[in-house]
């Protein structure tokens, strides 16, 4: 379903990012009055009010839907005295590749959003970006519209300052307050009309808003998360830098694959929490942590040029403590296929499985792949692995099949004692799925150490459909009305089930019934 696009530009620290999250009504960019903390297009989909919405686009029987694209400051983002990184880099190398992205989401806009900042006045750079949005409307075969945001007005006291800004010769300006929503109200009522008729589609096709899948992609710095990202979504959609932090916030960038709606989440490179020293960087790590929360499988890449560090372990820890499925991607794996480990030892894809599964042993279930971003070897592969992960973390297992499966591991001597008393499970249903949950109804929940918890895990994944994906085992101590219950529960939601398909067995043989027969 095509949307309309409007996109948000100006010079750093204006409030486009502010913006951005007044219209999405929740934080997706980081707020932060360093300038150049945006330097991604960060895009959201948003639903307009429907009182918002003209007749004309109305009668199109279209949901008010539009792509939001907040993008990086244009012009030298560093602050004074941070023109250099930790590492001795030089930060600045960085702003042509914002302007290359402000200028992608320029193209590709029905509608542009210049902000300016009244508090601080018009300045050099803001006649910089009405000079280029006039070159890319020259240039453009359909020119998008553009509306002047005179930003920070936070009283009626800025209300006249927020007049020059007509001087940059792109209209007259709306006055807005986007950090306070002060004017947001009349802002969307205008939005709506200054969109294009012809942006708008009634395509019903499916919302653009969800996602067949989720997939986070985690990893430290330059272990190649945004070349990952590009290369899934066809076009250079994140910055892609040998700068270490090119990435801030948590990008999402939907593509399809195989006809099937997916979103890709890129986020900020970790390194050592000691060296978080600032609170863009603090923001951009709790966006990244926040991000495999919200996905449904996670792909945790590990540079393969490079020894595990602390930080791929660590990252690995979160992600187990999240009960996401992971994928294991080994990147730039076309760079370390064939080189010597420090036994003098040519590495092959067995022994880095030796390797990872001694440093990360939470994750000794996840599946591997290795790959190359750069070049899309084994990328196809990661995201084919995902879907089979989100589809084993989505099964149900019947009761009756679970119980017997708890019987046969109990059976096979996994029912040992941390403090001196039988350790026994009277019953076993899973109550939810992603990740798949099972309640165990028990004698003592203290009797079970976490060697027992371990076993039982590992042995009923292996028995079931969730051999590669997190299971969550929940204790609970036997009580006769909550057992009886639960039986209850189960033998009606298995009831339900049979009764379902025998419903459909017998409409499918009365249609066939219906039908005429050939003499």
């Amino acid at each position: 379903m095509l949307l309309p696009k409007i996109a948000i530009v100006g010079r750093p620290n204006v409030g486009k990012s502010s913006l951005l999250n007044m219209l999405a009504q929740e934080k997706v960019s980081i707020v932060d009055p360093t300038p150049g903390v945006t330097r991604d297009r960060v895009s959201v989909v948003v639903e307009l009010p429907d009182y918002v919405v003209p007749e004309n686009i109305a009668a199109l029987a279209c949901d008010p839907i539009i792509e939001v694209i907040d993008t990086g400051g244009l012009g030298v983002y560093t602050a004074p005295g941070e023109q250099f990184d930790d590492a001795g880099q030089d930060l600045t190398v960085v702003t042509l590749l914002i302007e290359q992205q402000i200028q992608h989401a320029v193209d590709e806009a029905n509608l542009i959003l210049f902000v300016v900042d009244v508090q601080a006045g018009v300045s050099a750079l803001d006649e910089s970006v009405a000079d280029l949005l006039r070159r890319a409307m020259r240039s453009a075969e359909h020119p998008p519209s553009v509306l002047v945001i005179a930003n920070k007005v936070d009283s009626e006291s800025w209300e006249p300052h927020a007049l020059d800004a007509a001087a940059l010769g792109m209209g007259e300006p709306f006055l807005l307050a986007a950090r306070t929503n002060r004017g947001r109200k009349r802002f969307l009522e205008t939005l709506a009309r200054e969109i294009p008729l012809s942006a708008w589609s009634s395509d019903a096709a499916r919302d653009p808003r969800s996602a067949d899948i989720r997939i986070a992609i985690v990893g430290k710095r330059n272990a190649g998360k945004s070349t990952f990202v590009n290369t899934l979504a066809g076009e250079d959609r994140v910055i892609v830098s040998e700068l270490a932090g090119a990435t801030r916030d948590a990008v999402d960038v939907r593509f399809e694959f195989d006809g099937k709606a997916c979103v890709a989440i890129d986020t900020a490179g970790f390194r050592r929490q000691r060296s978080t020293t600032s609170r863009i960087e603090w923001w951009a790590r709790d966006r990244a942590l926040r991000s495999v929360e919200r996905a449904d499988v996670t792909l945790l890449l590990v540079d393969a040029t490079t020894p595990l560090s602390h930080i791929d372990k660590r990252l690995g820890a979160a992600v187990v403590a999240a009960f996401k499925p992971c994928v294991l991607v080994v990147n730039k794996w076309d760079l370390a296929a064939g080189e010597r480990n420090r036994g003098g030892q040519i590495v092959n894809t067995d022994d880095y499985r030796k390797y990872i599964d001694k440093q990360m042993p939470g994750l000794r279930r996840a599946p591997i792949v290795f790959t190359s971003a750069a070049t899309g070897k084994g990328v196809r592969d990661a995201i084919d692995v995902a879907f089979d992960l989100h589809a084993q973390a989505n099964t149900r297992v019947s009761t009756g099949k679970l119980n017997r499966i708890v019987h046969d591991v109990i059976e096979s001597g996994g029912s040992g004692s941390a403090v001196g008393v039988a350790a026994r499970i009277y019953f076993a249903t899973q109550v939810a799925v992603a990740p798949p949950t099972i309640i165990l109804v028990v004698n003592d929940p203290e009797a079970f150490s976490k060697q027992n918890m371990r076993f039982l895990t590992n042995r009923l994944a292996a028995s079931t459909p969730f051999e590669e994906v997190p299971v969550r085992l929940l204790l609970r101590p036997r009580k006769r009305v909550d057992l009886a219950e639960l039986k209850r529960r189960a033998h009606a939601a298995e009831t339900d089930t049979l009764d379902g398909a025998r419903d459909e067995q017998e409409n499918t043989q009365a249609k066939k019934n219906r039908q005429p027969q050939t003499p």
